[in-house]
C-alpha cells in the first residue's frame, strides 16, 4: 500500500501574513485562490515582482508598520493608525516624529528593558 500525501493549502490571508504583506494589496489571483505550502515556499524563495514591490513600497500590514516604527501594534492603535501604510507614509511619520510616536517608542523601550531584566533574573535564579 502506498501512502498518498495530501497537499497542504492555506487561505490567502494566512499566506499574506506569512509573507508579511497586506492582503488587499496583493493581485486578485492571489486573493481569490488558495496557496499550497509549495507555492508559499516558492514565493518566499524567489519572490515575483509584485511581492518585491509590496515588501519594498507597501502598503504594509499593521505588524510590519509597527516594527518599522519601533512600537507595538497596540501603540499604533493608540496613535490613531488603524490602516495599512506605505513605506513613504512610514518615513513621513518618522520625520514628523509626533508626540504619540515618541511616547510609544519610549514605552516599547521600557518593555524591552523589563523583558531583559526578567530574563537575567530568571538566569540568575537557575544558578
Amino acid at each position: 500500500m502506498t501512502s498518498r500525501q495530501s497537499t497542504q493549502t492555506m487561505k490567502p490571508a494566512t499566506a499574506a501574513k506569512k509573507l508579511g504583506v497586506y492582503l488587499e494589496a496583493t493581485p486578485a489571483e492571489f486573493r481569490e485562490g488558495v496557496v499550497s505550502r509549495d507555492e508559499l515556499n516558492a514565493l518566499q524563495a524567489d519572490p515575483p515582482a509584485w511581492l518585491r514591490d509590496l515588501r519594498r513600497e507597501g502598503p504594509h500590514p499593521r505588524p510590519v508598520v509597527a516594527a518599522k516604527l519601533g512600537i507595538s501594534i497596540s501603540g499604533l492603535a493608540r496613535g490613531g493608525v488603524t490602516e495599512a501604510l506605505t513605506t513613504e507614509q512610514i518615513e513621513s511619520l518618522k520625520q514628523e516624529n509626533p508626540d504619540w510616536l515618541v511616547r510609544e517608542r519610549a514605552t516599547q523601550a521600557e518593555v524591552r528593558k523589563e523583558a531583559v531584566r526578567l530574563k537575567d533574573k530568571e538566569k540568575n535564579a537557575e544558578k
